[in-house]
């Protein structure tokens, strides 16, 4: 093996060594989904078809005897030091520390001190606390066996790679975050289908359809050259032409002329050279307007899954298999272009049925769910885009209950394997455009809340969908109580947030009073999902200090404004008869 390649368990990553993040690095960003996705990387690496499993690389250069500066990877590395430390894993003090970033080595070296010791919020790192948190959430949440995964570690290994000596580590740094000069696996397909096309005009329609399908983040439409989006679109540029039912026929609105008809080398197709007006007329404004749920090589899977049929309980829409899953595409050329042609449709079915977050107007920092399809409209300039709510007026009962029903979707299955439901509704609009996506969606939710068992649950025990398709109940048909609307149906001040920690409204180790019985504490009539930064903030309150002091996390779930009501009913504050009562009244609400 090559002597600037080692090989490394991740249970041993840290062990004799230390690692330094440099300044020219951003702070540590993971969320929880690319947190719980490792998560379950790692602990679903292990089984009969896999001895070992590969996280990937660590990119390092070395500085000393045992110490590496780290230039690529310290998002997961960050993650692992994390992930060990709730292990309760024997770490050194400073197997790990960022350049110049004192807030962060405080906080990594209280965790690494089991969180003994007082440190002042101003003094800590947010960022990393939330990481640290969500592993915990996460473990609790899904009961998983902490001597399990610290076995598993040992089978689970990174390739830490030593970069060349003398090379210009801010420039290698920059060309590992831009993509360097390595292929992603999505790019491989692109070749592998464009090998099996016979002509160069299938080729060239083939890598058309792939680059602006590619481009995720914009209405497929506005990626395409006005020629080419006027032979493809209908004259409102809302759907693909009913003449457009195959490859061939996509391949006809794309021109072939004597000059590009002239052999093109499969390097220059990959790289995107000598394409239609590969960069479209695209508006930059418009590019950096919208964010796509999933990302292309997701998407890819999700068409795959449409073609395909598969059931839920099948792992395609797992990406650590991704040219497997893809492979029968490229077997021969019909199979190319029918995957291709399906690519396109889906593509606009995609945009136009499964929302987006918007970053516009007054949501332009924090972005807001957005359920949009793009039409055309003409002024005295020309063509040009406007965005419309996909079932009438974006203000309209309809747009607002299915935006809201993808939304609660969306938070639950953040990982884009269990992101199921979108290959379901693209499935279905195939087949049928106008069919019924609230029923269709509906009845999926019902069957993930009532396979849960949610009756028979307890605490961390109860699973994500019956806590958010019950604030989408509560959202679409409102809640009163004695008489009083608590909750307005389709109220237009509330969005569902990217939620994942289970809160004890009443605190499991109260500050003041007696702690629950067991039975009281962790029942659904005293819990909420809110997010982890809310979580970290309730703490150990009492549930009116938690009122008065975080009236924006209480906002976080509807569930959690009906609690806040009944505690100020009269003086009795939050009781145990409360919680029974609300718990059964909730779960009147889920059983529909």
């Amino acid at each position: 093996m090559d002597k600037n390649l080692k090989v490394i368990p991740v249970a041993s990553i840290f062990s004799n060594c230390s690692y330094i993040v440099p300044i020219y690095q951003r702070n540590y960003a993971w969320g929880a989904t690319q947190i719980e996705q490792l998560i379950e990387d790692i602990d679903s690496s292990i089984d009969d078809s896999a001895k070992n499993y590969f996280l990937g690389n660590l990119i390092v250069n070395q500085t000393d005897n045992h110490l590496y500066e780290v230039i690529d990877g310290q998002q997961r590395l960050t993650t692992l030091f994390l992930l060990e430390n709730y292990l309760g894993m024997n770490l050194a003090s400073d197997a790990l520390r960022f350049e110049a970033r004192e807030k962060s080595n405080r906080t990594l070296h209280k965790l690494n001190n089991g969180n003994k010791g007082e440190l002042r919020e101003d003094l800590q790192s947010a960022e990393i606390l939330d990481g640290y948190q969500i592993i915990e959430n996460y473990f609790k949440t899904k009961g998983i066996d902490k001597a399990e995964v610290m076995t598993k570690l040992q089978k689970v290994f990174l390739v830490r790679v030593q970069v060349p000596h003398g090379i210009d580590l801010n420039h290698y740094f920059e060309i590992m975050n831009t993509r360097g000069e390595q292929l992603e696996l999505h790019e491989i397909a692109k070749a592998k289908f464009l090998e099996v096309l016979e002509t160069e005009h299938d080729k060239k329609t083939a890598a058309l359809i792939w680059e602006k399908c590619s481009d995720m983040n914009s209405y497929i439409q506005m990626n395409f050259d006005p020629k080419v989006r006027r032979a493809l679109f209908k004259k409102n540029w809302s759907s693909i032409r009913d003449t457009i039912d195959n490859f061939d026929s996509v391949k006809a609105c794309v021109p072939n002329d004597e000059e590009d008809s002239q052999s093109i080398p499969l390097l220059e197709i990959l790289k995107g050279n000598k394409l239609l007006n590969n960069r479209g007329s695209k508006d930059e404004a418009e590019n950096e307007r919208f964010e796509s749920t999933i990302s292309f090589p997701n998407f890819l899977l999700q068409v795959n899954a449409v073609i395909k049929k598969v059931d839920e309980e099948d792992s395609t829409l797992d990406d650590k298999h991704f040219l497997n899953h893809l492979s029968w595409a490229w077997e021969d050329a019909d199979n190319a272009k029918n995957f291709l042609y399906h690519m396109l449709t889906c593509r606009v079915l995609f945009d136009k049925y499964i929302l987006k977050r918007e970053y516009a107007g007054d949501s332009k920092e924090s972005g807001k769910w957005s359920l949009q399809r793009l039409e055309k409209y003409t002024d005295a300039k020309g063509d040009k885009p406007k965005y419309v709510g996909t079932f009438g007026d974006d203000g309209s009962r309809k747009n607002k209950q299915i935006k809201a029903l993808q939304a609660c979707l969306r938070i639950t299955y953040t990982s884009p394997k269990t992101m199921h439901w979108i290959s379901l509704v693209l499935a279905k609009l195939l087949e049928n455009e106008s069919c019924d996506l609230i029923e269709l969606l509906e009845n999926y939710c019902k069957t993930k809340v009532s396979v849960s068992h949610f009756e028979d649950a307890s605490g961390f025990g109860f699973e994500r969908i019956v806590f958010t398709y019950l604030d989408y109940l509560l959202y679409r048909d409102g809640y009163s109580y004695l008489g009083k609307e608590i909750i307005p149906p389709m109220r237009d001040d509330w969005q569902f947030q990217f939620r994942s920690s289970i809160e004890h409204f009443q605190p499991q180790n109260p500050v003041v009073g007696e702690a629950w019985k067991s039975e009281d504490l962790n029942s659904f009539g005293n819990l909420a999902l809110i997010t982890v930064s809310g979580n970290s903030k309730f703490s150990n309150l009492p549930p009116v200090g938690k009122i008065s002091t975080y009236p924006s996390i209480i906002r976080q779930s509807l569930k959690l404004i009906i609690m806040k009501e009944l505690v100020s009913l009269d003086d009795e504050g939050w009781t145990e008869a409360k919680a029974s009562e609300h718990r059964d009244e909730m779960f009147k609400v889920l059983k529909g």
